[in-house]
């Protein structure tokens, strides 16, 4: 039996045939870079360093992922800058918000204990159960929980992605980016966001209602007035 062969495209013969297909190009990477521009466009005044962000009620820490039931590297990093801006007096409740969609997966639980073995008090962390990526975080933290102003914290791949998203989700935000060691998970971090960007910026249009909504919870309100 003769095995099918596979065609080459044709390439066009013509320069004006081939000039159409260089243009078509040229397109197609402008198209897909341009999420990615309105991202960096958008967040561009929003980053800000530990020492320079304007004091805010609330912070709100990004999952991203567990070992072994303790938070990554990664994520434990982004706890680190949370503590550090509570001791500082930059922000008075930290809003945790993960992945909880199994019994044997707990983000916000995990990275509540973090905190709290690193100096935040249990009162002043509230957790969000169904942040299950960067835009559900985002509307949750705005209907669910109240937010209309926050220090967000992740990754400088990532925390682009973030204060857009949550800026287009209500949430004046400032962004701070924590540093991270430029190994795999780095390198894997910063091309995913070339595809993120694509979805965020259609989140961002359309604006779709998180996987899990729910009713709306006083959590922030509670623990902000007992950190007064």
């Amino acid at each position: 039996m003769r095995r099918p062969t596979l065609r080459r495209p044709r390439l066009p013969r013509t320069r004006r045939g081939q000039r159409r297909l260089v243009q078509a190009v040229m397109a197609g990477c402008v198209l897909a870079l341009l999420p990615s521009a309105w991202m960096y466009t958008t967040a561009a005044d929003r980053l800000r360093t530990a020492d320079e962000v304007p004091r805010t009620d609330v912070a709100v820490v990004f999952g991203a992922g567990l070992w072994d039931g303790e938070p990554s590297p990664y994520l434990a990093h982004r706890l680190d800058a949370a503590a550090e801006l509570y001791r500082r007096g930059r922000v008075e409740v930290v809003l945790v918000t993960g992945d909880n969609s199994r019994e044997d997966y707990d983000e916000p639980d995990a990275m509540r204990g973090y905190l709290t073995r690193h100096g935040v008090p249990d009162g002043r962390i509230v957790s969000d159960y169904a942040g299950f990526d960067t835009w559900d975080s985002c509307v949750r933290a705005k209907k669910i929980f109240g937010v209309d102003e926050a220090v967000l914290i992740s990754q400088g791949f990532h925390i682009r992605r973030a204060v857009a998203l949550c800026g287009a989700a209500g949430i004046e935000s400032y962004g701070v980016g924590v540093d991270a060691v430029h190994d795999a998970t780095w390198y894997y971090g910063g091309a995913r966001e070339i595809l993120a960007a694509g979805k965020a910026a259609l989140d961002a249009v359309f604006r779709p209602d998180p996987r899990f909504l729910g009713p709306r919870e006083p959590g922030v309100e509670r623990a902000l007035g007992r950190a007064g």
